[in-house]
């Protein structure tokens, strides 16, 4: 009797890693496409989007527009909008006239597209990933194994820890944990929040709120020479953009590196809107506080050179730049607001020999967001600010790169794919 010949491992067109809202997009809009056959994996037990940011009343930087999907397809079920039709909301969203949507209910909406998804699977930590007889092979932690044609990185960012904090000792949080350790911070005699952006901002401003009912002194510190705020004029705007995506892309690295310094206010700088609340909280606070002065300080052009721990206070040594001279504050509580960087994932290491990477060691992301040799099998998600410049981390470009990924998976154009909407000429 001959045995029976075992069935071939399953093969993926493509196995998506990491879940954040870039990936969830895309595991969305090739929900519906039966020519690809996609999986998409998530060490965390379920959706999480900066949960540690949850503070009352916080909203997008970007509106309802910027969803999952919309910008590649307006009809698609698992839009914004459909999401509020369902929870009954779609009408006061209408009255509120504030298309904005709350951080909190944005990290709901990516929960609800979540879990009406068949090709998620959350609780799986993918362990190593190689290349083997010309398919990738994603191995988990668990001991299962995935074969796919291609892989699409959506691991996201990291917190963002200056060297001299690496190695610190005590209890200093990042923003990523503020929500979850507000209670404890604000039990500190006197509050620090290093860094700038809106997540310091918002920080700062409810600290600011609150000190007088818990007494503590409070700090602000950024090395910025001023607190920038977004700049959101529309002909900036256009900087997210096929257009601009395709002049930044075609510049010398060395160019395109040194304006994505440049450019940073463009996505991390603060609402104007927040700026000016801080102000009016300030003012505010000074009235009530009659001849005793508001126990805060506001500094700028300020770089954290040193730092330690002992007894139970942070002696953080800054430098101000433009005065070129040192200053120290001591304090109990210790906030960095220092942002994300992007670092590659670990279980790449088996197959580095077949990425690709520019003159300063990040990975070199090709027009079409690949970063593999061939240019056609590792497509990555974010963290391209240096070839793609300020849309890479926008959310309103997500679906625009996703249709992109989406017709280099399929070979055809399954949504369309914007070429040219900017007025202006970016390149002469």
């Amino acid at each position: 009797m001959t045995a029976l010949a075992e069935p071939a491992p399953h093969t993926y067109d493509f196995v998506g890693i990491g879940l954040g809202p870039f990936n969830l997009g895309l595991a969305c809009l090739t929900e519906p496409i039966t020519e690809l056959d996609g999986l998409f994996l998530e060490s965390k037990p379920d959706f999480e989007w900066h949960a540690g940011m949850f503070l009352d009343g916080a909203h997008l930087q970007t509106p309802f527009m910027s969803d999952l999907v919309t910008l590649a397809d307006p009809t698609s079920p698992y839009s914004f909008l459909n999401y509020l039709k369902s929870k009954g909301r779609l009408y006061s969203f209408y009255i509120r006239e504030n298309f904005y949507p709350l951080r909190v209910e944005y990290d709901d909406y990516c929960r609800w597209a979540a879990g009406r998804l068949s090709s998620v699977r959350f609780g799986t930590t993918v362990r190593e990933v190689t290349y083997e007889d010309g398919l990738y092979v994603v191995r988990t932690e668990a001991g299962d194994t995935f074969r796919a044609r291609r892989l699409v990185l959506g691991t996201g960012t990291v917190p963002y820890v200056p060297e001299p904090c690496r190695h610190l000792d005590g209890d200093l949080i990042h923003t990523a944990q503020y929500v979850h350790r507000k209670a404890e911070l604000q039990r500190k005699a006197s509050i620090t929040v290093v860094g700038s952006g809106q997540s310091a901002a918002e920080i700062y401003h409810e600290l600011l709120a609150e000190i007088d009912v818990h007494g503590y002194e409070l700090n602000w510190v950024t090395r910025s020479p001023r607190f920038f705020p977004l700049e959101y004029t529309k002909l900036t705007l256009e900087m997210t953009s096929p257009d601009y995506i395709d002049y930044f892309r075609a510049l010398p690295e060395e160019t395109r590196y040194r304006l994505e310094k440049q450019q940073r206010g463009l996505f991390k700088g603060i609402n104007s809107d927040l700026i000016d609340s801080i102000f009016d909280l300030l003012y505010q606070k000074d009235v009530e506080s009659g001849d005793r002065p508001v126990p805060t300080r506001l500094l700028t052009n300020s770089s954290l050179n040193k730092a330690c721990y002992q007894d139970g206070h942070y002696t953080l040594v800054f430098h101000q730049d433009e005065q070129d001279k040192d200053f120290e504050i001591r304090t109990e509580g210790l906030v960095l607001a220092t942002g994300y960087h992007y670092e590659p994932p670990a279980f790449l290491a088996p197959i580095r020999d077949r990425l690709r990477f520019d003159g300063h060691g990040r990975f070199d992301v090709a027009r079409n967001y690949s970063i593999d040799t061939t240019g056609r099998g590792v497509f990555l998600q974010n963290a391209a600010v240096h070839t793609h410049s300020v849309t890479s981390p926008d959310l309103g470009m997500g679906a625009y790169r996703n249709s992109y990924i989406i017709r280099e998976l399929l070979g055809t154009e399954y949504y369309p794919v914007e070429k040219t909407i900017a007025f202006q000429e970016f390149a002469v």
